[in-house]
């Protein structure tokens, strides 16, 4: 048995240098743009198992099985999902059919500010809600790529707009995640996350629109980022608080996207603006693809082209629910228990009062993974749109090699992530925010902006940090619901230049090897939205505390 130790230095700065070693490693080698992203990714690894051994004294063979289930981990299901939505992405393409979806899309707007909100935020809350982990990025990227925006534009405006959703992914999770390490009721967190999030549900469809068109942009289109925003917000907050937090996104998404297009029918701006490059340096027009005409689009045409997304919604829905999952994975499960590592490992205060033994069972659930929900769906829709079983095989080769170093980079990643907290060097970065006193709500709440930016998933920042918001905001005499759901409003910021998703964003627009021109785009937009956050949950803690959920 090996206890954490959260203070090998017995000096709290030093200790938290140490412990950030592993993330700063890997931020500046991404930034850096010298050196590629899965091979950052694996250098950060190899600094982060030196730390954990040599600074934090993890015996070396727990640390290596520690990487090893993390990349087990990062495959499964994250890796999976990129690789099976990649497939279908290209199936799509190869047939015609997303050409068909562009141009039906596109025929709703030309105006590539209203194509961002209709596509990026309204399309893009729509895939977090129903599976999460990198689809919709993925997905929005990929269209707006075919639309002819720059692979900068593409990429990094698509990781903005996919924050306010992202606490409600997955058809809950992080809410899930949440209420399963802080014994409080993902209801009452559900809500209290409903009282945060829908303030920037309106902000984020502004703030996609300015960083791409500047505030001029934003002025010749404000009614329908406004009619964006509100439509969202709304039906967020009221699922959220009066029915359950599983379906908000999926809810507040269609209500968005039908007042949009709606709204788009009586109303279109004076001025409609074409540019799809970003005003940015790094946004060259040598990078940007021709723009390709709208061509006119039959109704039968649009049916066809929304079928495979169509079929993947249906079966992404009944896949994420509990009544799925647990008929199928009584049968379609594997459960490996790490040898020398699960419940080896202790937490202990001032982490938890008690001291904790730590899991470490890879949880091969194949069958109700959500990757493999993609998979089922894109062989479905790869039948329907006229493969045959060796072109389907043939292409799903091919997809593998392109995605190749994406998978390697998503598995080094999450590799960090479980090392980082069986090792206890995240809990050492938690403990220095913690120690902000009556800050505690600001830097808590940032607190969830660095998980998921370690980790890549806000509901792993909220099972890493959950429990500790909880111990610390009782100590201070916060409401431990308001940290629980500020860790995951926080985190949602973070989701924007974590490394998995900068990875999903480049390969779903082909720009390979400029992982670190998408960070350094999205970073300063992450920080500044995080302390917004941030700022919010103070005036909730101290000033507006009648908007904090009761038990």
């Amino acid at each position: 048995m090996w206890n954490q130790v959260y203070n090998p230095f017995d000096n709290a700065v030093l200790s938290t240098i140490a412990a950030a070693i592993p993330v700063v490693t890997l931020l500046v080698l991404i930034a850096s743009n010298k050196v590629k992203a899965h091979i950052a990714a694996v250098i950060a690894l190899i600094v982060a198992n030196l730390v954990a051994i040599f600074i934090f004294t993890m015996p070396a063979g727990m640390s290596i099985r520690a990487s090893i289930l993390g990349v087990a981990t990062g495959f499964f299901p994250i890796g999976w999902i990129v690789l099976n939505v990649i497939f279908l992405y290209r199936l799509t393409v190869e047939k015609g059919s997303f050409e068909t979806l562009q141009n039906t899309i596109g025929g709703v707007t030309q105006d590539r500010r209203l194509q961002l909100l209709l596509i990026a935020f309204s399309f893009g809350a729509f895939f977090e809600g129903a599976s999460g982990f990198g689809t919709p990025v993925a997905v929005t990227g990929a269209i707006l790529i075919g639309l002819g925006f720059s692979p900068l534009a593409a990429s990094g405006l698509s990781l903005i707009a996919n924050t306010a959703p992202v606490a409600y992914g997955a058809l809950g999770t992080p809410i899930a995640g949440l209420a399963s390490v802080t014994g409080i009721d993902p209801f009452l967190l559900g809500a209290m996350v409903g009282r945060q999030l829908p303030f920037f549900s309106l902000i984020v469809p502004f703030w996609v629109v300015w960083a791409f068109a500047g505030w001029k942009g934003v002025k010749g289109v404000w009614p329908a980022i406004l009619v964006t925003g509100v439509s969202f917000a709304i039906p967020q907050y009221l699922i959220s608080n009066f029915i359950n937090p599983w379906i908000v996104d999926i809810g507040a998404s269609l209500i968005s996207m039908a007042c949009l297009i709606l709204f788009l029918k009586v109303w279109q701006p004076k001025e409609l603006w074409l540019s799809a490059a970003l005003r940015t340096k790094d946004d060259s027009a040598a990078s940007m693809p021709a723009p390709k005409p709208i061509k006119p689009v039959s109704s039968g045409q649009m049916w066809m082209a929304l079928l495979p997304w169509i079929i993947v919604c249906v079966i992404l829905l009944i896949w994420g629910t509990d009544m799925f999952k647990l008929a199928v994975n009584k049968w379609a499960i594997w459960n490996y228990p790490v040898p020398e590592l699960h419940q080896m490992i202790q937490k202990v205060a001032p982490i938890v009062k008690a001291p904790v033994k730590e899991g470490a069972v890879f949880s091969f659930t194949w069958l109700s993974f959500t990757g493999s929900g993609l998979l089922i769906a894109s062989i479905i829709a790869g039948f329907l749109m006229g493969f045959g079983p060796v072109k389907l095989i043939t292409e799903y080769g091919r997809t593998i090699k392109v995605c190749a170093y994406s998978l390697l980079t998503i598995s080094a990643m999450l590799a960090i992530g479980t090392l980082t907290r069986l090792s206890g060097i995240d809990a050492t970065l938690g403990l220095a925010f913690a120690a902000t006193g009556v800050l505690y709500p600001f830097f808590g709440t940032l607190l969830g902006w660095l998980g998921v930016a370690l980790t890549g998933s806000d509901t792993s920042s909220n099972i890493l940090f959950g429990n500790l918001q909880k111990i610390t905001s009782e100590q201070l005499g916060l409401s431990p619901i308001l940290m629980g759901a500020a860790n995951s409003s926080g985190g949602v910021m973070g989701k924007m230049n974590d490394a998995q998703s900068i990875v999903v964003a480049s390969t779903a627009t082909n720009w390979f090897g400029h992982e670190g021109t998408i960070l350094r785009f999205v970073f300063w937009h992450s920080i500044a939205l995080a302390c917004l956050v941030g700022i919010f949950v103070m005036c909730q803690a101290y000033i507006f505390t009648g908007m904090i959920v009761t038990p």
